[in-house]
C-alpha cells in the first residue's frame, strides 16, 4: 500500500500539523485499486519564510522513490500554518481528460 507510505514519510520530513494523503486513482482511467495518482496536503512549520517552489521540490525530495517507482501523478499543496488558517482546504484536482485511453 503506498497511501500510508506517503503520509509516513511526509510525517516523519515534515512534522506537519496537518496531513492529507489523497488517492485520486479513481479520477483517472487506471484500474480499481489503482495507487497511481495522489493529492497530498502538508502544513508546517518547516515551510515558514520557503518560496512555493522551494517547498514542492523538499516534498519531491522526500517521495522520490515512490514517484520513481510506483506514482504516475502527485499533486501538492504546501502551506504554512498561518496560511491554513487562512485556506483550510486545498483546491479540487481537476477531472481526468482520459488521456490515456486506447480507442481510436
Amino acid at each position: 500500500m503506498i497511501q500510508p507510505q506517503i503520509e509516513a514519510k511526509l510525517k516523519h520530513s515534515f512534522d506537519p500539523v496537518h496531513v492529507d494523503v489523497i488517492n485520486e486513482s479513481y479520477m483517472h482511467n487506471v484500474p480499481d485499486g489503482s495507487e497511481s495518482h495522489f493529492k497530498v496536503v502538508v502544513v508546517s512549520a518547516q515551510f515558514e519564510g520557503q518560496r512555493l517552489i522551494t517547498r514542492h521540490r523538499a516534498v519531491n525530495q522526500c517521495l522520490a522513490d515512490e514517484l520513481a517507482n510506483h506514482i504516475h501523478a502527485l499533486a501538492i499543496h504546501t502551506y504554512t500554518e498561518s496560511e491554513w488558517q487562512q485556506q483550510l482546504n486545498a483546491p479540487a484536482s481537476p477531472q481526468c481528460h482520459g488521456g490515456s485511453t486506447l480507442d481510436k
